[in-house]
């Protein structure tokens, strides 16, 4: 009896966190298809951004008025396609913006990770400053949930005019450990993006929203990336539900030169 149950706890013990390692790609990464394709606008452009490792990544520039205009890369969140962003791109007057999907969503080649979603973030800021449509002096990068990740590393490698974090971790680490306090995640996980520890590299003004629902514990992620962050012009934001949302759960803001908050509309945002 009592080697039976030995067996079952040894079994859970090493299956257990086997199992994370062998599927945690699948458990963080959720990549999905083109959604739709943007409709046909003369402002819209369909771009291709070769990574370093030769991938082609696939999205589209929406032009702002004006050129050369300011512009906001947009990172999306784990099971995001952001083809929907060029639909409401009108919500932010007066900027360009780059939405490009993580590899291996929507028609981007390749398979998503860590490293690979680093380094194919400052493959598109780069990308970004070569074309003359674009303000090089005002490019912000955008990045909710997962994508936040990808924003603070791109904010502490390349000189930005502003960082937005929308629903931000200090850590997928720490995340983990909350989920599963019983398991041993930091040897076990391969993809950290560890963005507390990046954040003190960050120079430029840094905005972070989070919608405060049942929990408190992501505003709390949310204040540590703030307090790790170096650049005095830092603002935090927790908002009641339905301040800044979209229906199907996604983001969205109207960046504007307004300033007030519409519990209706979405968010007004004066931004750098």
């Amino acid at each position: 009896m009592v080697g039976s149950i030995l067996k079952i706890v040894l079994g859970v013990a090493i299956g257990v966190p086997l199992f994370m390692w062998l599927f945690q790609d699948r458990m963080l990464f959720f990549p999905r298809p083109l959604d739709s394709r943007p409709a046909p606008r003369p402002n819209v452009e369909e771009v291709s951004i070769v990574a370093a490792d030769g991938v082609k990544l696939r999205g589209w520039l929406v032009k702002g008025d004006g050129a050369p205009a300011p512009l906001i890369i947009y990172f999306g969140g784990n099971a995001e396609e952001v083809s929907w962003l060029a639909d409401v791109a009108d919500h932010f007057v007066g900027w360009s913006l780059l939405l490009v999907n993580f590899r291996g969503y929507g028609e981007s080649e390749g398979e998503p990770g860590e490293k690979e979603l680093l380094e194919d973030g400052l493959a598109i800021h780069d990308y970004a400053m070569r074309r003359p449509e674009v303000n090089s002096e005002r490019i912000v990068a955008m990045g909710r949930s997962l994508g936040s990740g990808v924003a603070v590393h791109l904010a502490a490698h390349r000189l930005l005019r502003g960082v937005i974090l929308v629903s931000p971790y200090d850590s997928i680490v720490e995340v983990a450990k909350r989920h599963y306090p019983f398991l041993p995640v930091s040897l076990m996980l391969r993809h950290r993006f560890d963005s507390i520890a990046r954040a003190p590299q960050i120079e430029a003004p840094l905005l972070c929203l989070v919608a405060r629902l049942r929990s408190r514990r992501p505003c709390c992620a949310l204040l540590r990336l703030k307090t790790g962050s170096s650049r005095p012009r830092t603002r935090a934001l927790c908002s009641r539900p339905g301040v800044v949302r979209r229906p199907g759960m996604k983001f969205s803001a109207r960046v504007t030169t307004a300033s007030p908050v519409s519990p209706n509309t979405g968010a007004r945002l004066r931004i750098f």
